[in-house]
């Protein structure tokens, strides 16, 4: 099906793309478009004009910060999965997004704006607590990560805002990380996905985890009960185990199910899923 008719602009800079959202009624950001089109295919979506923030120099790459990394919103799947200095569980889990088609061509930016709950990246984002840029009519701000998501397909984006980077801490001595999900065969997309990261000391005790799950849930969910249970132990498979049975208690009862697999088997599956993640 072909998508409604539309204007199309632009822009070549950030504050140009946020002069150009306030000023077009129903107007939409492009960037990869795997999220936007298909739904404007299906009638679902009927932007008046589609703002195109694909070629902003500005808003694509990744560069070293104090600290850590700096992802630009247009920067694709396929060169956060080929980069080598990021979080493993990043570069993990951008590389197991769709096929090479979609990792070549979709960004990151665009994945977390549209906050599809089966998408990896909401998932590893909150795990990591990477910060988020986001501008717009009023200026820049930073907000983390497990605050911007906050329901089915939402997040804390305002009006007429946009978001232009994402920070994350690089990983260091003694921490490592992971991504693994059950996905739906068709699309890659995550019925569950768990992502962890996880340091330890000299003796072998946790000091400090992040885990999160996604796809069974409205959105990405931090999961407290199995970090507070890594925490301070030794983590011998005993250990590793207890941690992701508590992942049940971090779930609520507004668990997703479809088709493809009940919200009983999803739930189910978290704590797999999360057992995994935390043994890569």
């Amino acid at each position: 099906m072909y998508p409604p008719e539309f204007d199309y602009a632009r822009p070549d800079s950030v504050a140009k793309a946020v002069s150009l959202l306030e000023s077009q009624d129903d107007a939409k950001l492009l960037a990869g478009g795997h999220s936007l089109l298909p739904v404007m295919k299906l009638r679902l979506s009927h932007p008046s004009t589609l703002i195109d923030i694909g070629r902003i120099a500005a808003l694509r790459g990744i560069s070293e910060i104090d600290g850590g990394f700096r992802i630009g919103a247009t920067t694709t799947h396929a060169m956060i999965a080929a980069h080598e200095e990021l979080p493993t569980v990043l570069s993990e889990a951008a590389g197991m997004i769709g096929d090479p088609q979609v990792r070549n061509v979709g960004t990151i930016g665009g994945n977390i704006a549209h906050a599809d709950p089966a998408s990896d990246l909401p998932t590893v984002l909150t795990a990591l607590d990477a910060t988020l840029h986001l501008t717009g009519p009023n200026g820049s701000r930073t907000m983390r990560a497990g605050n911007f998501f906050t329901g089915l397909f939402i997040t804390a984006l305002g009006e007429h805002e946009l978001v232009t980077a994402i920070d994350v801490r690089e990983e260091g001595v003694r921490t490592g990380s992971g991504y693994a999900k059950l996905y739906n065969p068709a699309s890659r997309y995550a019925m569950v996905g768990a992502a962890a990261t996880v340091t330890l000391d000299l003796t072998g005790k946790c000091t400090s985890a992040g885990v999160a799950v996604g796809g069974l849930t409205p959105n990405a969910t931090w999961a407290s009960s199995v970090v507070s249970t890594l925490v301070g132990k030794r983590l011998d498979h005993e250990a590793l185990d207890a941690a992701a049975a508590a992942v049940d208690a971090d779930l609520g009862s507004d668990i997703l199910g479809d088709i493809h697999a009940s919200a009983a088997y999803r739930r189910a599956m978290a704590p797999v899923f999360v057992r995994r993640a935390l043994g890569k």
